[in-house]
């Protein structure tokens, strides 16, 4: 068999199984303000985009939108959880936090106050250090990507009347 009928063969396969790659969420509402994340936020910038790929129309002007998804805490952390006798840092912890609420333009609450946190450990070494930055902000929007993915399931479950 050729490399070519077996890529075909595995195609077909996985499509009578019924895998379907996750798809974007579909959400309720056609346009969404984004308040209260601050102007460099990460989480804002990823959410503006997953948004836009759901056909959701990102306003500024929250009584433009249909819902305005508020942000109550937007934050990343880092602590250090384990050091050397030396003081050495030797493991750190990442943490993005997300608390938030939606509510319509006239303030009806479509969504109560919801709080996502991701932490992740990270090993550390002052020899590495460059090698454990570009670690870290690949964790960091590890985490960040997942949190939006968790906002995107949770907005879809809004009923809107």
């Amino acid at each position: 068999m050729h490399r070519r009928d077996l890529l075909a063969l595995a195609a077909a396969g996985l499509a009578g199984c019924g895998f379907e790659l996750r798809q974007a969420p579909s959400l309720p509402f056609r346009s969404v303000a984004l308040v209260g994340f601050g102007p460099q936020s990460a989480l804002a910038k990823t959410l503006r985009q997953q948004l836009a790929a759901s056909n959701v129309q990102v306003v500024e002007v929250p009584a433009r939108a249909e819902a305005v998804l508020e942000a109550l805490v937007d934050s990343r952390e880092r602590s250090v959880v384990a050091s050397t006798a030396a003081g050495q840092v030797r493991e750190v912890q990442l943490r993005v936090k997300l608390r938030f609420r939606v509510a319509t333009p006239s303030g009806r609450l479509l969504l109560a106050a919801d709080e996502l946190l991701l932490t992740r450990d990270m090993s550390y070494g002052e020899t590495a250090a460059l090698a454990k930055a570009q670690e870290e902000a690949s964790l960091y929007r590890a985490m960040e990507d997942d949190i939006v993915g968790q906002v995107l399931r949770r907005l879809a479950g809004i009923k809107v009347t």
